[in-house]
């Protein structure tokens, strides 16, 4: 008699012990999500995110909060996500060209792109400005001018790394030929340079361009994507390829998603799938990449990962060419 009590109690321990790991796995999430914003509120990757927690907040049934971290190029934030529980309440939302050549610009962390999970949204091409009477009325006119004076002609940034350093790299190899890099602290400062004509050229997002392009403020002779895109009704802006179809690195620009670090459960991703896809399709998320002219292009984790196998492996090589990477692309599996 003894010994079957002892097995009934044993066989009820485990019962309640496979139900309550069921619950939780139901329940989740059971609180407030934290959505890590490495750089300030207002910009590219912060107006992303914030669009994408409210579409995934409705599917969740939880807040999702946003928390601005800016610091050491998006290091700080980065690393303060790396450094929680990996519970699923706390997520980053990063643009991909500093996430992921994060390893070979710093010497902050070794991980890479491959320790997360990460879900990609939109994307935000490099615009080849000039401002609005500037000599140049055409990529071809400013290709040839940078093979005629090596080293010349100015490219102003948002900084060493930013998305503009990477469209003035793309330039440089388009021309076969170096041009004048000038690092501003941030973007919006680099574009002020060229209304107020410090420098030839802005290569910044689209998205940080698109409305002096529509006024007529500066003039875009080219997008670093593998399409013309219509801003507004009679203003489009044409695709590099059109000039230079074997141009290299195409499409070029900010890829921006939210990433959690593996190790969360299998059935609590696929919660955070779920809800990522509703919020691609929410009507504020769509809007939004309107405004901005974000191209949607939403990917699960495995075509992420797919992805960004070339995406990363160009980012790191672009700046270990450069001269602006402190550890070699290879080190971390990294292959042109």
């Amino acid at each position: 008699m003894k010994k079957i009590v002892s097995v009934l109690l044993v066989l009820a321990v485990l019962s309640f012990s496979i139900f309550a790991q069921g619950g939780q796995e139901t329940a989740y999430p059971t609180r407030n999500i934290n959505l890590v914003v490495p750089y300030n509120a207002g910009g590219t990757t912060d107006l992303t995110a914030r669009a994408l927690a409210n579409g995934m907040a409705a599917s969740l049934g939880v807040q999702i909060n946003i928390t601005n971290t800016p610091g050491a190029s998006g290091a700080t934030g980065t690393m303060s996500v790396l450094n929680a529980p990996v519970d699923g309440y706390t997520l980053l939302g990063h643009g991909m060209l500093a996430f992921t050549t994060m390893p070979v610009t710093s010497n902050v962390t070794t991980k890479t792109y491959k320790d997360w999970d990460i879900w990609l949204a939109t994307f935000s091409p490099n615009a080849i400005c000039v401002s609005k009477d500037s000599p140049y009325n055409t990529i071809e006119d400013l290709v040839a001018d940078i093979k005629a004076r090596p080293g010349q002609i100015t490219f102003g940034t948002g900084g060493v790394g930013s998305g503009g350093h990477f469209g003035t790299q793309v330039l440089s190899a388009i021309a076969g030929s170096e041009v004048k890099h000038t690092p501003y602290n941030g973007g919006s400062a680099a574009v002020t340079a060229l209304l107020s004509k410090e420098i030839d050229v802005c290569p910044q997002l689209l998205a940080e361009l698109k409305d002096l392009i529509i006024s007529g403020d500066v003039k875009c002779l080219a997008v670093l994507a593998e399409d013309d895109i219509e801003l507004a009704p009679g203003v489009v802006v044409p695709s590099i390829l059109k000039s230079y179809p074997d141009a290299p690195y195409i499409p070029m620009g900010e890829v921006t998603g939210i990433m959690i670090p593996k190790g969360l459960d299998e059935a609590s991703l696929q919660k955070l799938d779920a809800a990522f896809e509703n919020a691609v399709k929410d009507q504020g998320f769509i809007d939004l990449c309107e405004t901005k002219s974000f191209v949607i292009n939403p990917m699960g984790r495995a075509e992420s990962q797919a992805y960004l196998d070339s995406f990363a492996s160009n980012a790191c090589y672009i700046l270990w060419d450069a001269e602006v990477a402190v550890n070699d692309p290879a080190n971390f599996g990294f292959t042109r």
